[in-house]
């Protein structure tokens, strides 16, 4: 078997995971892959998720933080420059998940730390997890990808993330942080660049061979048409907020001119059907504001410039289509 060592020198998520689902759809499964990646500061959600139920879109759009969906399921994790993430290929014969985590625990033991396996999924020193895991399998390859907290900022996770209530509830948020740590804290010295310098160490050793290091950057999406047809469709509106589940979205206020009760069905991103109840005197208005939001992308930047447009159109109607834009728009931020 041979080996193959991939390794970003890119931080920009739509990238990386590009580079995931081109090592695990395209890349001849017949050698022992491995793949070290970092992101700048991304919010990644899980394929059947809904960004504006997960996310606070308008403080990530603020402050500039990366919405990434990936293709496997699963929640919404944030991720950041202090985080490693790792990625192992092997054909399914010749797949052994053990392999991986040894060649992570061992990697850690030459930094001085002792991490050992927890359940299936994660990897702790102590009894703080530092590593969580996800696999993937298809019919003839075996996939397994984690992330290493080395230097994560723990508190921008709850910046951008608003964790359905339910959720809350079932998993009481403090617990689950307070038994995660980093890296860091167990040796001071540790970086990405360290990490990956004995993670690639500890593969060649497992597997007794060597292999070159590649680097992938940008200029890799010229080489390789696939690798750049997942970066399009990553980097893509559609994928992003457009795979969303279908959901509606209900809304009600009083304005001095009238009460407005707003419902919005939403399919793939696009308002499709929009009902007004409202007591307001002004028929016309309420037509106009369905007609006006029926067909356009559930995507607060498009709802506030057809709004604008109605309203420059019905100069009559401006005050009151005005206060309708400004509500509404507050009302779907993430």
């Amino acid at each position: 078997m041979k080996l193959r060592i991939l390794k970003s020198a890119v931080t920009n998520p739509w990238f990386n995971l590009a580079t995931e689902d081109w090592i695990f759809n395209t890349l001849n499964p017949d050698s022992h892959t491995l793949f070290l990646w970092r992101n700048s500061e991304t919010v990644v959600i899980g394929r059947s998720q809904n960004p504006w139920v997960e996310c606070k879109i308008d403080k990530m759009e603020a402050d500039e933080v990366f919405l990434a969906r990936r293709q496997s399921g699963g929640g919404a994790v944030f991720h950041d420059l202090g985080n490693t993430n790792f990625t192992f290929l092997s054909p399914r014969d010749n797949y052994d998940q053990e392999a991986n985590f040894t060649i992570i625990i061992n990697a850690l033991k030459k930094l001085g730390i002792d991490a050992e396996l927890s359940g299936r999924n994660d990897m702790q020193v102590g009894d703080k997890k530092i590593s969580g895991s996800a696999f993937k399998y298809a019919a003839d390859r075996s996939f397994h990808h984690g992330t290493l907290l080395v230097n994560a900022n723990m508190q921008k996770l709850g910046d951008y993330l608003n964790p359905h209530p339910l959720k809350l509830k079932a998993k009481g948020i403090k617990s689950v942080r307070s038994r995660v740590a980093n890296l860091v804290e167990f040796n001071a010295d540790i970086n990405h660049e360290t990490l990956s310098e004995v993670i690639i160490e500890a593969f060649c050793e497992y597997y007794n061979d060597i292999a070159p290091v590649e680097e992938l950057d940008e200029a890799s999406l010229a080489k390789q048409p696939a690798l750049n047809k997942y970066y399009q469709q990553m980097v893509d509106w559609d994928w992003r907020f457009g795979k969303t589940p279908q959901f509606s979205h209900h809304i009600e206020t009083r304005f001095d001119w009238g009460i407005i009760d707003l419902h919005m069905d939403v399919q793939q991103a696009v308002i499709t059907e929009v009902v007004i109840f409202s007591d307001a005197l002004n028929v016309e208005l309420i037509e106009l504001l369905k007609e006006t939001l029926t067909g356009i992308k559930y995507d607060k930047h498009e709802v506030n410039a057809k709004l604008g447009e109605l309203a420059k159109a019905h100069a009559e109607l401006a005050a009151q289509v005005s206060d309708v834009s400004e509500w509404l728009l507050s009302e779907m931020e993430g």
